[in-house]
């Protein structure tokens, strides 16, 4: 089998990010109710994400859900603005903004 893997650059509050997206993971595409897609996103400097303090996200979904948001990139950018909505990266923000004497 070889792989189908697809690679999109956006950008979310003037980060970078690279998407890569494998639809078929497993290679049983035939059986879509139980087929695995991968999802990869990196930021630009290894930027912390509402998702990630690492700036790397691997996540395995159905190719479904990412087709029902528009795509891979969409599905990246709304799960995004949801995480950035909790109050761990509301704070997070916040103190990147004050300056620290320390």
């Amino acid at each position: 089998m070889t792989r189908q893997i697809e690679t999109f650059e956006a950008s979310w509050n003037g980060i970078q990010l690279v998407i890569t997206w494998e639809p078929n993971w497993l290679g049983i595409e035939r059986l879509s109710e139980i087929a695995a897609a991968h999802l990869q996103v990196r930021s630009s400097g290894d930027e912390p994400l509402p998702f990630t303090s690492t700036g790397y996200r691997s996540h395995f979904t159905s190719r479904s859900a990412v087709e029902a948001a528009g795509g891979p990139v969409e599905y990246v950018l709304t799960w995004l603005a949801e995480a950035a909505e909790t109050p761990e990266w509301k704070r997070r923000v916040e103190a990147r903004r004050q300056l620290t004497l320390f």
